[in-house]
């Protein structure tokens, strides 16, 4: 029955993407060989719709094919090193909505978590939801003690219909791996594997509620970037309580100056709190699209949607601190070093020809004005530059990337003539003295200096211990060494012997043939008896000799 299932829907997706004029997908993945041909003949390709980009095209293809299409879609547009360029971009504009399910059907599910009626935790609730995604929809409510509040609920059967999907998505990544050789570099099945894991968290709405309060805490006190309150005691896998976030959507531009907020201002404030999460905290919100972002009366950030996340560890941030800063002076040799020296491209790379292509790829960025320089697009040419010298590719520096693009966009948006190298240098060189100079140095030692301190008694314990087991150690290898010889004696005894073997019987069957010639022919002469003979007895001696004792 599955496989049925499988076939149903693999049959639709054939008829999707040919109506799209994407059968070339088809074809490549062998998903009914038999219809090449008859695809290729297909009238429909009098209508070709060739004129409308490719990109486009799968994107339209994609929202017809359902939510978790439109999820892969979107997690395909941050892997910019997997797809062309124009392909990546256009995922990217792929809308995450579909049709709301019913306000009482919301209700069931919301007292089937919490375990009680509704009127139990809310005063109000609105059974019209104010947003819906393939995952979640969202209902506004209010508190026994007037606090108001949105709630996220999962949609009834989303698990098993994204654990259909997957399945499905699963089937074609073997299929594109099996017939197409040229998809091998994407590694399509460690593709699915990680949107597998992507999408398995958005279906537990603690992990969402998690991210919250760990952005929030970073930001407490901040005039920056306000994270609305988790309410914790009405969170569940299923269902999500959250502080209501006010505010003007900060693609509506026209409100934003009715409200008098300094444009200028406000752009730079969200390139300060991407640089504070990514470099500050190590975590950043990997969804920063217009739709996720209000900005209060005073110019002060608000955000939703905490389902993805990034996260830096210090090696992370250290190597793109050196990138961003040898770039912008053009140290193209530094640029090259630090990939080395984080470890992202093999030990054996030749550092000229590494720097030197670097210099083909970014010399030309500095062709335009400053403020015109994309720090995303630059890290994407950074990225497939050293793609060519076996880096490993980083999801977390990909995220990084994506949304940096998404903060270049938005900022420039805002306010067209911004540089964004006004507010991240002074920010990068700072970060970068307090981690990287004699001042982090000491920032360091006074904070292990406690750890240091306790441990000073266990010094001569530890040290004794581990003289101890380095004897061991050494007892044991000289053990084994001995028994590696012994080995090694026994094996070339048993290489000799084989050798003795195998010449006594190569001696007896010639002297065997030797003899029944003789025998054959009575006139030959007797010498050659004897010679037989003589060949026998060393035959004999010989493989005595390599018989086993």
């Amino acid at each position: 029955m599955r496989r049925l299932r499988q076939l149903g829907r693999l049959l639709r997706i054939t008829q999707i993407f040919v109506r799209h004029d994407l059968d070339e997908f088809v074809t490549a993945l062998h998903l009914f060989r038999p219809y090449r041909l008859l695809l290729r003949l297909a009238p429909w390709r009098l209508f070709a719709r060739r004129d409308t980009p490719r990109g486009v095209r799968l994107r339209e293809a994609l929202e017809e094919l359902g939510p978790i299409f439109v999820k892969f879609g979107q997690m395909l547009s941050t892997r910019p090193d997997l797809l062309p360029e124009d392909i990546a971009e256009e995922l990217a504009r792929l809308q995450d909505r579909v049709p709301p399910f019913s306000g009482d059907e919301s209700v069931r599910l919301i007292e089937q978590a919490l375990g009680g009626k509704l009127e139990t935790w809310f005063s109000e609730f609105s059974r019209d939801p104010i947003a819906s995604a393939s995952v979640a929809q969202v209902h506004i409510a209010r508190l026994h003690d007037g606090a108001e509040v949105a709630v996220k609920v999962l949609r009834p059967g989303i698990d098993e219909v994204i654990e259909r999907d997957l399945d499905l998505l699963y089937l074609l990544a073997r299929l594109a791996l099996r017939y197409a050789s040229d998809t091998r570099r994407l590694r399509p099945v460690e593709v699915v594997d990680e949107f597998s894991k992507t999408i398995h968290d958005e279906l537990d709405l603690r992990v969402e509620s998690a991210n919250a309060s760990r952005l929030r805490a970073n930001f407490e006190g901040s005039k920056l970037l306000y994270v609305p309150k988790v309410y914790w005691d009405l969170t569940r896998r299923t269902v999500m309580v959250l502080e209501r976030i006010h505010g003007i959507p900060i693609s509506n531009i026209e409100g934003l100056k009715a409200a008098g907020i300094d444009m200028r201002k406000l752009a730079h404030n969200g390139v300060e709190i991407f640089f504070m999460q990514a470099f500050r905290d190590g975590f950043f919100h990997a969804d920063m699209h217009p739709g996720n972002i209000f900005v209060s009366p005073e110019g002060e950030y608000r955000a939703v949607d905490f389902g993805i996340m990034g996260t830096l560890g210090e090696k992370d941030k250290r190597y793109l601190a050196e990138n961003f800063l040898a770039f912008f002076n053009r140290d193209y040799h530094a640029v090259a070093d630090a990939h080395l020296r984080a470890g992202w491209v093999p030990p054996g790379t030749r550092l000229v020809e590494f720097e030197a292509a670097i210099r083909t790829v970014c010399e030309p960025v500095f062709a335009r004005p400053i403020k015109e320089i994309s720090f995303g697009r630059f890290l994407l040419h950074l990225f497939q530059t050293a793609r060519r010298f076996n880096m490993e590719i980083q999801p977390q520096l990909v995220l990084l990337q994506k949304t940096l693009f998404n903060i270049e966009g938005l900022g420039r948006r805002l306010y067209p003539d911004l540089d964004l190298w006004e507010t991240a240098k002074p920010f990068l060189e700072r970060w970068m003295s307090e981690h990287m100079g004699p001042r982090a140095f000491l920032k360091t030692l006074r904070r292990e200096f406690p750890k240091w301190w306790a441990m000073l008694p266990e010094m001569p314990t530890l040290m004794h211990e581990s003289l101890r087991r380095i004897s061991e150690i050494d007892t044991s290898r000289e053990a084994h060494v001995r028994d590696l010889e012994q080995q090694l004696t026994q094996t070339r005894h048993n290489q000799r012997r084989l050798y003795f073997a195998i010449v006594g019987i190569g001696l007896l069957l010639t002297s065997a043939l030797w003899l029944g010639m003789d025998i054959a022919f009575a006139d030959m002469w007797t010498w050659k008896r004897v010679a037989g003979w003589a060949l026998a007895a060393a035959g004999a001696f010989t493989l005595l000799r390599g018989w086993p004792r």
